[in-house]
């Protein structure tokens, strides 16, 4: 288990005691800024005001070195009995989060329902509080606590009442956190944030015509709130696909200026397809924000989405000077866009620039690949091989694993199988290298060896739908132990049940066994989930085995016109109309 979150650190806690005089537990410090009441943030504190007795800092004392030696019941306990005493919400905080992390559930729903009454506009102790009562079935006592608190906001009510759905979000009963909202904003039903937390209530019950209502309820009250514009615009486009979209363009015609409502349009038209007029959108936030990181970057990728290249590029070179919390996948982005200008050097440079961490893996794989397709197959293995000596024994596999897709993207699949074969003798039970050098093998004629290594990656990864597939297709294939063939290949489909290609393989299984309408079915399947190649060439001997050849052809033709260089395809329609 983990530590808990906020560690308790006697020495560095009774340090800050010291020094400031007052009562300053370091986790109140790390509270979210919207969790933080105004008089906090306007440096007038809300909080008692503790004079650091003896006593109090004994029983702090004691709390602490109990968490520190692992006693968090103990510590809980001392916190909750100090914070009864004290009136401090900030010493009820500590005491419901370790009793939250040591599991004591009475213990934490005691100490939050305390800092809930202590600190009634906390959105944090709203959570917990619900989460406890939620856990208790002790509703009526959660919705009496809220409505207390609810009524001592005064003129932050507004607030409380947007924050309310969130400090009911532990509750699993979303039909019941419906009824609670209902009832607790009955008294505020003048305030648009009341009809606006009823909305959102009932969104997440899953009535969203109930939700349409309740917004209706906070735009007559509030009739340019951006907040419930836009939301009133999501459920729109989910119930009536468009219309969403019409009253948002609507609505920044109106208000050229209105950012938010400007940002969910241009979403909407992303989630419709619509990347046109998507990209025109965040074109104009752009010439009001020109270096608004997330404007940058979504008009970036709507522009490659185009296949504007140049634009692209430009955005893309912009958001590296702004500092973008992803740069590795900018500047792969900017490879891929050199690679399909045919800037093979370019690309490389961008390829290269990526530092380790999550691209940097596939970087080094686009440079090989670019090498490879410069006909540097030597070079471009040297690079791999390169890469590989400086990292870790355990990362090497991955890079193996792309020099053998080289050697066999070039046709030189006894060389792959070579690479493949030397790699598991140093690392004989890794999982990826067994499974390539299996289908490896079968492609150099090594049957035997493939076989052995699946069953031996089946032994190490029962789980493996691959595997069983990969050897029950071989078999059927080749025509040879049908029965088991079948059986392996339903033991994949068993664990992935909608994988087109184990659903392929079946089918073609059930065609070798002679049962064509078996096999028709299961096809058919496959190439409406993947309209592979492949799978089109399986397709479509079935259906001119079937008699079916007008459909027999279309099939083959439409997929060769799509996949012209797949061999497979092209010698099925060699056989069958040569």
């Amino acid at each position: 288990m983990k530590p808990y979150s906020r560690p308790v650190r006697p020495a560095r806690l009774l340090a800050s005691l010291i020094v400031s005089g007052s009562l300053l537990i370091g986790v109140a410090h790390a509270q979210q800024s919207d969790d933080v009441p105004d008089e906090v943030e306007s440096g007038k504190s809300v909080y008692p005001a503790q004079e650091l007795t003896p006593q109090i800092l004994y029983q702090l004392m004691l709390a602490e070195v109990a968490g520190a030696r692992g006693q968090m019941v103990m510590a809980a306990q001392s916190y909750l009995d100090l914070a009864r005493r004290t009136r401090d919400p900030r010493i009820a905080r500590r005491a419901a989060e370790i009793a939250v992390f040591s599991r004591q559930a009475d213990l934490a729903s005691e100490a939050s329902r305390l800092w809930l009454e202590l600190d009634p506009g906390s959105l944090q102790a709203q959570q917990l509080a619900s989460g406890a009562a939620a856990s208790g079935a002790r509703i009526e006592e959660l919705q009496t606590q809220l409505a207390v608190a609810l009524a001592r906001q005064g003129d932050k009510i507004g607030p409380a009442l947007m924050g309310l759905n969130r400090g009911l979000s532990r509750i699993p009963d979303k039909a019941l956190v419906h009824r609670l909202v209902i009832q607790l904003t009955e008294p505020y039903l003048d305030r648009p944030e009341a009809h606006f937390a009823r909305a959102n209530s009932a969104y997440l019950a899953g009535d969203v015509a109930g939700a349409s209502t309740a917004l209706e309820g906070a735009l007559r009250l509030r009739p340019d709130w951006e907040q419930a514009i836009i939301l009133q615009a999501q459920l729109q486009q989910e119930q009536f696909p468009g219309k969403g979209i019409e009253s948002l363009r609507a609505y920044v015609d109106r208000n050229p200026e209105a950012r938010e409502p400007r940002i969910t349009l241009a979403r909407l038209l992303v989630a419709a397809k619509q990347f046109g007029p998507a990209r025109e959108q965040f074109e104009q936030l752009l010439k009001r924000a020109p270096d608004d990181r997330d404007v940058v970057h979504a008009t970036a990728l709507l522009a490659m989405q185009q296949g504007d290249r140049h634009a692209a590029e430009k955005h893309l070179r912009h958001l590296l000077t702004l500092g973008f919390s992803d740069p590795d996948t900018i500047r792969m982005y900017l490879g891929q866009i050199a690679e399909d200008a045919k800037h093979g050097d370019e690309a490389i440079g961008w390829y290269k620039a990526v530092e380790p961490g999550g691209q940097f893996v596939p970087a080094q794989a686009r440079i090989a690949q670019v090498l490879a397709g410069r006909g540097k197959l030597a070079e471009a293995r040297q690079h791999l091989q390169s890469i590989a000596r400086e990292v870790p024994a355990g990362e090497r596999a991955q890079y193996v694993l792309i020099e053998a897709q080289l050697l066999r993207d070039a046709n030189r699949n006894d060389d792959a199988f070579a690479v493949l074969d030397e790699a598991l003798r140093g690392d004989p039970d890794n999982i990826d290298l067994l499974y390539e050098s299996a289908l490896t093998a079968e492609r150099t004629g090594h049957v035997e060896t493939m076989e052995g290594r699946l069953r031996k990656l089946i032994a190490l990864k029962p789980d493996h739908a691959h595997a069983y597939n990969a050897l029950g297709y071989s078999l059927a294939d080749r025509n040879q132990r049908l029965d088991e063939a079948e059986s392996l290949i339903r033991k994949g489909l068993a664990l992935t049940p909608n994988d087109p290609f184990i659903i392929d393989s079946l089918g073609w299984t059930l065609y070798r066994r002679g049962d064509l309408s078996g096999a028709l079915e299961q096809l058919q399947k496959a190439f409406g989930l993947r309209a592979d190649p492949e799978i089109a060439a399986h397709l479509g001997e079935v259906l001119w085995m079937l008699g079916r050849r007008d459909e027999a052809v279309k099939t083959w033709r439409e997929a060769a016109k799509a996949h012209p260089e797949n061999t497979v395809l092209a010698d099925v329609i060699k056989k069958f109309k040569p």
